[in-house]
């Protein structure tokens, strides 16, 4: 590991080390040790009691945050010409079909959702080399994959991410900026763990939420009490 800069070391000295902080406070010392000079994302990192190994303690899901997520979302809408109207009216950044099927081909992902229809994944099935490493391929686990291409696109345009338990036991995801107020964080925050905790597979035994840490792009990890999530 490099050597701490002096926002770090000014940034570590204000957490109080092996402290479990109350989730509130955990979200306003975030906002306190944040030294970045853009609007930083703020992320949680959720260490699990899950072995993803095994199929049925393979965690993953969708979330709609309350607050948004902060930042604007690009979707392209892949569907049938009836559905193009409908998509574009939601808010759909790119619709169309064939013509992006062969962009993506020559390489373009410049989205970060894609979203289509049952009866069109024949055809993006091929795509999946280029869109899977990048987390792009449609899935009907994480509602890109629907009849209702226009609720989809309206829908994580609110703030609607998906997320999944990596090989570690652990699932991190961006949930709002640091521009954004304590109170959202944690509204934000609450929501994503509530989630969490409902997806709890009935294999996994013991301590299901094992640890919760809050942080921004640039900043050490807040510990928080899962205790405290709903106080």
């Amino acid at each position: 590991m490099g050597k701490l800069t002096k926002n770090q070391k000014l940034a570590a000295q204000k957490i109080e080390a092996g402290k479990a902080y109350t989730l509130a406070e955990a979200a306003s010392k975030v906002k306190e040790v944040n030294y970045a000079k853009f609007d930083a994302s703020l992320d949680i990192d959720v260490r699990l009691g899950v072995d993803p190994r095994k199929a049925n303690q393979m965690v993953r899901g969708v979330v709609t945050l309350p607050n948004g997520t902060g930042k604007k979302t690009t979707v392209l809408v892949l569907c049938n010409a009836d559905m193009e109207a409908a998509a574009k009216a939601a808010g759909a950044d790119y619709v169309g079909l064939d013509e992006y099927i062969e962009k993506i081909k020559g390489g373009w992902t410049d989205v970060d959702v894609i979203i289509t229809q049952p009866a069109i994944m024949g055809k993006i099935g091929a795509l999946g080399r280029i869109l899977g490493p990048r987390g792009l391929m449609p899935n009907p686990k994480s509602g890109t994959v629907t009849n209702d291409v226009a609720k989809a696109v309206e829908e994580v345009k609110k703030g609607k991410i998906d997320f999944k338990v990596d090989k570690n036991g652990i699932v991190h995801s961006s949930i709002g900026k640091m521009s954004f107020d304590a109170e959202a964080m944690v509204a934000n925050a609450r929501e994503f763990i509530n989630t969490l905790i409902k997806l709890k597979p009935a294999t996994a035994k013991g301590t299901y939420i094992k640890s919760i840490y809050l942080s921004s792009t640039m900043s050490p990890g807040v510990k928080v009490d899962p205790k405290t999530v709903d106080a």
